[in-house]
């Protein structure tokens, strides 16, 4: 069965990707009651979600690519890494924003005393040159050090697990999840299972 087509594939994609946000965004906007008691500490609970979900799909095209077979998978990953970036940027927006009403010195003291927000904002930090080369202009001038740069997504994706485990407090049932998918997806590109996928 041939893949369908990029061209008709790629906007559904992108509108899925935007699917989240939407939902915030009207939940927000127009009934805010979706968002409950704490509407702040749900905005960035969701958007912290969706940002290690995003992480782990780019870290997932890979392996998926090399279990199916289908090349055409890796087209997606440039859109799925600028994703991670989107709600990354926009948790720690709601984060300065909407949370701490931009008081820098406040913001500043919590990155440089609260582990959790030090990790959470470095893996923010580290995206960045990510999303800013992430062009194929980007790919061609850089050459072979755009593959190196582009393994800080490894380093990223523990930043964030680890963000996520350290800031609950009590249930680790679901950061303790993404940690288990993310060791299954470092599993894979061990060179044994990289023999045997090949």
């Amino acid at each position: 069965m041939s893949f369908p087509s990029i061209q008709l594939i790629k906007p559904l994609v992108f509108i899925a990707c935007l699917g989240p946000f939407a939902y915030l965004l009207y939940a927000t906007l127009l009934d805010p009651e979706m968002l409950g008691a704490n509407p702040v500490e749900y905005l960035l609970r969701r958007t912290g979600d969706w940002s290690l979900r995003f992480i782990l799909i780019v870290l997932s095209v890979r392996p998926l690519r090399q279990i199916t077979g289908k090349a055409v998978l890796l087209k997606y990953r440039r859109m799925m890494g600028l994703f991670a970036f989107f709600y990354v940027t926009t948790h720690f927006s709601i984060y300065a924003f909407l949370d701490l009403q931009l008081d820098w010195s406040h913001i500043g003291e919590d990155i440089a005393e609260r582990p959790f927000i030090t990790i959470g904002f470095l893996a923010w930090l580290l995206l960045i040159p990510l999303a800013a080369t992430s062009t194929r202009a980007m790919m061609r001038r850089l050459g072979k050090r755009w593959k190196s740069l582009h393994k800080l997504v490894y380093l990223i994706a523990i930043l964030a697990v680890s963000h996520y485990i350290w800031l609950i407090k009590k249930d680790l049932r679901e950061p303790l999840i993404y940690a288990a998918i993310l060791i299954v997806l470092f599993l894979l590109r061990t060179p044994y299972v990289q023999r045997k996928l090949a």
